[in-house]
């Protein structure tokens, strides 16, 4: 390694480190923001953090913006981040900060008002949709709108099409397989992504679907209703998409599911049972360790998971490394041996469909890897 790419590594390191310290580990920064009468004194904040703070200029800014965005915590690190700088008299890094929450709160001001459009339209035209994935990085929020549906895809096309002028984006054959369609809808920069009857990178997860919307509930947010994915189904479609599909997990997942968790609203013996029927609890069993020894890093201490969880885990945190802007997760052996496991699973249960669904995966990661290296995207494959 070059001393320049030696030098950008370590800055890069430096912010991820800061990131998962201010969003992590906030117990400092929230006193002195919540109690009026020590806010001003700069030895609340950890050593590591005052001293990264009060250099920060104009360039590492930008990089923060976009390892924060890439990780979706913008609202949950600047947040903080700008009440720290005031204290540390940073003014004018302080007032960049306070222009990028501005702009990513309108952002998400914005996307509120057409997902809220979008789910009542669907809702009143009998064709009601979940929301999965997106508000659970609240008040930070993703890329893209997620949704779950029971209903025919061709009818959300058409209605999409009808009541938002919508049309659907080029599908890649990863698409195809997970039933999913991604939708362009005009005056929303964020896509709006719907997974019809179907969860999981080759749509082979039809279990955890019956009773996704059943048990689905209704959240507030500001002015906004939505219908959001239950605790428990939450923490299967993190699984799926983090250890199953990308092989990479964002600082947002181990935020979201550490407050999820901590919250103790989850069910366990639920979560075990749901997951067990679909080959997946091993994996968010492993999963739930990682962010747990995450969290532990910059906390002191990690999530409460029971026994159970801990022994069914595969791995922890020390198998992932941070690489290329998120947190990898090996795929051999590790990832591989949980995609078996799932794929024994339904071969068990006889459920020959979804085992061919979920036996092309390693053709498609193998066309999607070489796809990567030789045009530098996946997009029309995975």
């Amino acid at each position: 390694m070059s001393d320049t790419s030696r030098t950008a590594s370590n800055a890069t390191s430096t912010n991820v480190r800061l990131l998962s310290e201010i969003v992590l580990a906030r117990e400092c920064t929230d006193r002195a923001i919540s109690d009026p009468s020590v806010s001003g004194r700069i030895d609340l904040y950890p050593a590591r953090i005052r001293e990264q703070c009060s250099a920060l200029g104009p360039q590492d800014l930008e990089e923060l913006e976009a390892l924060a965005t890439s990780n979706h915590v913008v609202v949950r690190f600047f947040e903080p981040l700008q009440r720290v700088l005031i204290t540390l008299g940073n003014s004018d890094a302080a007032e960049r900060v306070g222009g990028v929450l501005e702009r990513e709160r309108g952002r998400i001001d914005h996307a509120l008002g057409f997902l809220e459009r979008i789910c009542g339209t669907l809702a009143q035209e009998g064709s009601p949709v979940t929301i999965i994935k997106s508000l659970d990085h609240w008040p930070d929020l993703g890329s893209d709108l997620d949704l779950y549906t029971d209903t025919n895809p061709a009818r959300i096309i058409a209605l999409m099409s009808l009541h938002f002028k919508a049309r659907p984006d080029i599908r890649s054959w990863g698409d195809r397989l997970a039933s999913k369609w991604n939708f362009i809808v005009p005056g929303l920069p964020e896509l709006v992504e719907v997974h019809a009857g179907r969860l999981g990178q080759m749509g082979e997860q039809t279990a955890i679907t019956r009773s996704l919307a059943a048990r689905a509930r209704i959240i507030q947010l500001g002015a906004h209703q939505f219908s959001v994915a239950a605790p428990e189904d939450r923490i299967v479609i993190s699984t799926l998409q983090r250890m199953y599909r990308h092989f990479y997990i964002r600082l947002c997942d181990i935020a979201d599911n550490a407050q999820l968790v901590g919250s103790g609203v989850v069910d366990f013996a639920y979560l075990r049972w749901l997951s067990s029927a679909a080959g997946l609890w091993e994996g968010i069993a492993t999963y739930l360790t990682i962010v747990s020894e995450y969290v532990e890093r910059y906390r002191g201490e990690g999530i409460a998971l029971p026994a159970s969880v801990r022994r069914s885990a595969k791995f922890g945190a020390d198998d992932i490394r941070y690489r290329s802007k998120f947190l990898r997760v090996p795929i051999v052996p590790h990832s591989a041996i949980l995609y078996a496991r799932e794929l024994k699973s339904f071969l068990f249960r006889g459920d020959l469909r979804n085992s061919l669904r979920l036996g092309l995966m390693p053709c498609l990661a193998t066309a999607a890897a070489l796809e990567y290296r030789f045009t530098g995207s996946d997009k029309g494959i995975w």
